[in-house]
């Protein structure tokens, strides 16, 4: 079993990343990480030529399994479903420098946005599977080709069609971090104060805001569209947050964006991921229900 383990826990990182970027969940992509090490550990390795791309393999196709009965799940979720976030960071503003080995860096990936991750709900089980591991992980079409038991001319094509799709839809962001971290900044100051009138300075005039309690926690069933029903709504969040003891609330990087995190007695309460375009905010993502939030905990 030692020798199981050495290979199955140096790719570990790769295997929650592509579980979670293709399924949104943390929970689900821990269940599947768990599973994959239950297949590996039973497996005749001796005929295993590549670990990386076996196991990438194994989780792949359990994902996939999963994804249909998420899907299915969630037409009866109680207002709009947002992904789980994922606490990539407490420093917006730090970022570390890309690995110089190929091989590394796709063990890292890249990190998604909450909002791309919304986008890749859009996309086929198949495409996404596709999108996750050629454009996130930089996969040779070869091996996702084997992956997905595909040709290479139908990987290639559905690659194509997935970039295509995910371009038309993610949202611009700013790329200049000490900018995102400014107008985050002032975005939680004005939240903690009250202060409409700061909050319309950092809001883009159609700034949209969707919010995810599931039923849980309290939240808008709807979008709410718009800088001042947005400013109103999240300084009335703010105000109830702090009405609650022990209430701690950073600026930390969600999904390797700008973003606010809340906990109260040690236990995760909101996380607040923004998409900043020209120095304002045009996209708010929030998400209070509470089954959702173990990615705050969650730093791998």
């Amino acid at each position: 079993m030692t020798g199981a383990l050495a290979p199955f826990d140096h790719h570990r990182g790769l295997l929650f990343s592509v579980a979670y970027q293709m399924l949104g969940s943390v929970a689900d992509a821990e269940d599947v990480v768990q599973d994959t090490w239950l297949r590996w550990s039973a497996a005749d390795r001796g005929e295993v030529a590549d670990a990386r791309a076996y196991l990438v393999r194994i989780a792949t196709h359990l994902a996939l399994d999963r994804l249909g009965s998420a899907r299915a799940r969630r037409e009866s979720y109680v207002g709009p479903w947002l992904p789980e976030p994922l606490l990539t960071g407490t420093d917006p503003v730090a970022t570390a420098p890309p690995p110089a080995d190929p091989v590394a860096a796709a063990e890292v990936g890249e990190q998604v946005s909450l909002a791309v991750l919304v986008v890749l709900e859009t996309l086929s089980p198949a495409e996404r599977a596709v999108f996750v591991l050629r454009e996130v992980f930089g996969l040779p079409l070869a091996e996702v080709a084997t992956t997905l038991g595909r040709t290479e001319p139908a990987v290639r094509q559905m690659a194509h069609r997935a970039r295509e799709h995910v371009q038309a839809r993610r949202p611009r962001f700013d790329t200049d971090r000490r900018a995102q971290r400014e107008v985050t900044d002032r975005f939680f100051a004005a939240c903690a104060g009250g202060d409409v009138a700061e909050l319309l300075a950092v809001l883009a005039p159609d700034v949209v805001l969707v919010s995810d309690g599931g039923g849980k926690a309290r939240a808008a069933l709807r979008p709410i569209a718009g800088a001042d029903k947005v400013a109103r709504f999240v300084v009335a969040v703010a105000a109830q947050g702090l009405e609650l003891a022990d209430l701690r609330i950073e600026v930390a990087e969600v999904n390797g964006g700008p973003g606010i995190v809340a906990w109260t007695g040690g236990e995760p309460l909101l996380a607040m991921s923004l998409v900043v375009v020209d120095g304002r905010i045009e996209q708010v993502l929030l998400v209070r229900n509470p089954e959702k939030l173990a990615g705050l905990r969650h730093t791998s």
